[in-house]
């Protein structure tokens, strides 16, 4: 089930349109997390990464930033991730498409509220079973979902910990993973070589041994 949708400007937070979930039909006090996700669209900037999961107990906070503007939902954790980016995805291109033009120069928050319609109606149909089924073709940019970066709310949001220096740590895990998997590669070469050339010098020194001594 999609919980939460929030869409807002990266350079200043600034929230552009909501649609949350009914506490009756959700069945949990989502306030806690309307919070959250607030104090997570503050802390987005240019270098964070463009598709995050962040996972906070038995929800996931997934979110998609597209042309200066962040897309977040909150998400059941057994929602699949790849439906998840979907849907995120489906919100960009019509929302852009609606008001890309006028979200630089708004100033107050909330002011294409009216796109709660939209996004009401976008989430029946990922959240419908019979919705789910016929998107199961889905084209998007999101076919490795393994690949986008995962974190934990709290702790970005309790150590005041930038999304992009998160990237940044990831990024650099992965260079180091190269670099030893290279390095590994290297050793491994050098190893079979220098067998080889043990091996080799071995059968010369026995033919010359062979030849010298025996004729």
């Amino acid at each position: 089930m999609i919980l939460l949708t929030m869409i807002a400007r990266v350079a200043d937070g600034l929230l552009l349109s909501a649609s949350v979930q009914e506490e009756e039909q959700s069945r949990r006090d989502l306030q806690q997390y309307q919070s959250q996700a607030k104090q997570l669209c503050r802390k987005l900037n240019a270098q964070s990464p463009d598709r995050c999961t962040l996972e906070a107990g038995d929800v996931n906070f997934h979110y998609l930033i597209a042309q200066g503007i962040c897309y977040l939902s909150l998400c059941e954790a057994s929602f699949p991730k790849k439906m998840a980016f979907a849907y995120l995805e489906h919100l960009h291109n019509e929302f852009y498409d609606q008001y890309g033009r006028k979200v630089p120069r708004v100033t107050r928050p909330y002011s294409f509220i009216e796109f709660d319609t939209y996004i009401q109606k976008t989430k029946k149909t990922y959240v419908d079973s019979r919705g789910r089924r016929n998107l199961g073709n889905i084209n998007t940019e999101l076919q490795d979902v393994q690949r986008i970066m995962v974190a934990n709310i709290e702790e970005v949001l309790q150590r005041g910990e930038a999304l992009s220096a998160l990237d940044t740590k990831a990024s650099n895990l992965s260079t180091l993973s190269k670099k030893y998997r290279s390095d590994a590669k290297y050793l491994n070469t050098r190893s079979t070589y220098a067998k080889v050339a043990a091996v080799t010098v071995f059968f010369l020194t026995l033919i010359i041994y062979v030849r010298f001594w025996w004729l």
